[in-house]
Order: C-alpha cells, then structure tokens, then sequence
C-alpha cells in the first residue's frame, strides 16, 4: 500500500485529535512518526532500545522522548529524531498529530507525524538505538491482537510486527497511524492496555 503526502496531510488534517488533560501528575512528550521514502516504497522508522538503559530497555520504540522547558511536542519530537537518528526536519516536514497516549509509567506521549520524500542516512545514536528498522506501509497494516489480563479491563494491543510483538504505547501510535494515515479509518486508542512489564 502506498499514499501520496498529500493525501495524508489532509487526513491528519480533517483528524480532530484527542489531548490527555495534565494536572502536572504526567510527563508530557512526544515521539516522531517518521515517513521516508526507500527505493519505490515509504515506511517509517522504528527503534530498539539498548539492554543498557535505565528506562524501557530492549523495547521497541519511536524516536522520542520527554518535552525541554518551554518545548512543544512538535519541536521536541523533531529534536529526539535529530538526536537519536541523525534525521534533521523542517516545520514543513511536519504533517499534523495524532491523540495524545498516557503511559502507565506517568508519560503523556504525543505524536508527531513527519513526512520526508527522500531516505535521508541514519546516524544512530548508540546510547539510545541498538538497532533501527524501516518498516514500509505494507508491514504496518496489520491486524494486532488484543490480550485480556486480570490486571485491567482494557484490552491489550500486540502488533506482529519484525518477527516480534510490538505492544504499546509503541504499538498503540502505530496502529492509530496506519488506520488515520494509511486506511482513513477513525480510530482511537486511549482504551488500549500495555502490558504489565511496561507499566513501570
């Protein structure tokens, strides 16, 4: 499957997105859902996180991280692709926003759709990436599978997805992405579990 820029400018457009309300209990940030251009194909990027850090280890995960003092979720998505990849964007690279995700682990997590045409060099940063994948739009449309567990009444998402399951919030935002973007579909995921190895 494949969807021209515009095409998906103006889904995220018509999209009215669904914010997470912030006393100051949550830590906002923000992930960037990144579109580049492979050979004859888009896709975006997906990250594995290194056995060594101290937060989510090993998982898998979007470019992203926690907003700066008086950051935006747009300029601080932007940022953590630039310093994670080595992926530089402009404001015009910028599409739109998908709903805001509140993590078990006190996050508020924003994202942020880039699109570039192009399949600019990766330069990993080796503290936060141990590997990185291009997915193409094919692999993303997928159909994931909802878990019950005693723990919630929520159900929880798994996306078969690089000879893994992927599980939220990562999972979440990849599924909200390919049913806005790619299939124009209206979706919502602000019901959807992590599992509870995520929740810390």
């Amino acid at each position: 499957m494949d969807i021209a820029r515009e095409v998906a400018r103006e889904r995220l457009a018509r999209w009215s997105r669904q914010t997470v309300a912030n006393d100051g209990s949550l830590r906002p940030s923000a992930v960037a859902l990144t579109v580049v251009r492979r050979a004859s194909e888009h896709g975006i990027w997906i990250l594995k996180r290194p056995a060594t850090m101290r937060n989510h280890p090993n998982q898998y995960a979007l470019p992203g991280g926690r907003l700066d003092e008086g950051e935006t979720a747009v300029e601080a998505a932007r940022r953590e692709l630039l310093e994670e990849t080595g992926i530089e964007t402009t404001d015009a690279d910028v599409l739109g926003v998908l709903d805001d995700y509140e993590t078990r682990s006190g996050y508020v997590i924003t994202p942020v759709v880039c699109w570039l045409d192009d399949d600019p060099p990766l330069r990993p940063n080796p503290a936060e990436v141990a590997q990185s994948f291009f997915v193409p739009f094919d692999s993303l449309v997928r159909t994931p599978r909802f878990l019950r567990i005693p723990q919630s009444p929520r159900p929880v998402i798994q996306l078969p997805m690089l000879g893994q399951l992927i599980h939220a919030p990562t999972a979440a935002l990849i599924y909200q992405f390919a049913e806005v973007v790619l299939r124009d579909r209206p979706t919502r995921v602000d019901d959807l579990e992590q599992p509870v190895f995520a929740w810390r």
